[in-house]
């Protein structure tokens, strides 16, 4: 049930730090399945356990993490670190938007909370507190239990996928590189809004699709990010005015 009215969090509490983290469990399929992904991946790169493990703990940025190995390279230059950071930085841009989606709710909460705490967001955690005040919720607690959940669930489940790196000489043969695609389309479900959002995404992926197809590198990931943007904002413009 909805709440008409600006819904604000007021408080931080154990109880909703548990709540937040009981909420998070059915997603732990999909979480543990992708954390070993990546951690196979990563060893396949070269990477080693300690070094995949360090990356989940210190970024847990899953799809941008997946997205860095792509570029990752043996020799590295300037031009290397600039593609790698470009690429991460495009992926993880949903994150400013979904700060910004949440400010206005945990703009009460002290500073020395909430800052730390923006660390640990992410698309499946947004999800819940966004859900959680949808309906009401005051308790920002909620957020940071579900992100402090999936950070333990990601990191330590990084561990066994980095071990079955190490035996696994063709991921493709087990359908790990479609991980990522899987996951993010399951996420994306409970977003859809109706026809304003079916337009846009549609957009986006032709124009992603197009730009992979004649443009070699990443440059679809910022073409199809803007070209949904941009085709979201003129339907929303279209249907407020």
């Amino acid at each position: 049930m909805s709440v008409s009215g600006p819904v604000r969090a007021d408080k931080v509490t154990r109880a909703g730090l548990l709540l937040g983290a009981r909420l998070t469990v059915p997603l732990w399929p999909g979480i543990i399945v992708f954390a070993m992904a990546y951690g196979t991946a990563a060893v396949q790169k070269g990477l080693s356990v300690a070094e995949a493990m360090l990356a989940s703990g210190l970024v847990f940025a899953g799809a941008a993490q997946l997205v860095a190995l792509e570029a990752w390279t043996d020799h590295w230059t300037l031009g290397a670190i600039l593609l790698v950071s470009v690429v991460t930085f495009t992926v993880n841009a949903r994150i400013i938007l979904m700060g910004a989606s949440l400010q206005p709710w945990i703009a009460p909460i002290p500073g020395r909370i909430v800052w730390p705490s923006l660390a640990l967001l992410t698309d499946a955690n947004w999800v819940i507190a966004e859900r959680y005040r949808a309906e009401g919720g005051r308790d920002a607690g909620v957020m940071i239990g579900a992100g402090l959940m999936l950070w333990v669930v990601w990191l330590t489940t990084t561990l066994p996928g980095a071990l079955l790196g190490r035996m696994v000489q063709d991921p493709t043969r087990y359908a790990i590189d479609l991980v990522l695609p899987v996951f993010f389309s399951a996420m994306a479900v409970p977003l859809w809004k109706g026809r304003r959002d079916t337009i846009a995404w549609t957009m986006a992926g032709i124009v992603s699709v197009a730009t992979w197809w004649l443009v070699p590198g990443y440059l679809f990931m910022v073409t199809g990010a803007l070209a949904g943007a941009i085709t979201g904002a003129i339907l929303g413009m279209r249907d407020d005015g």
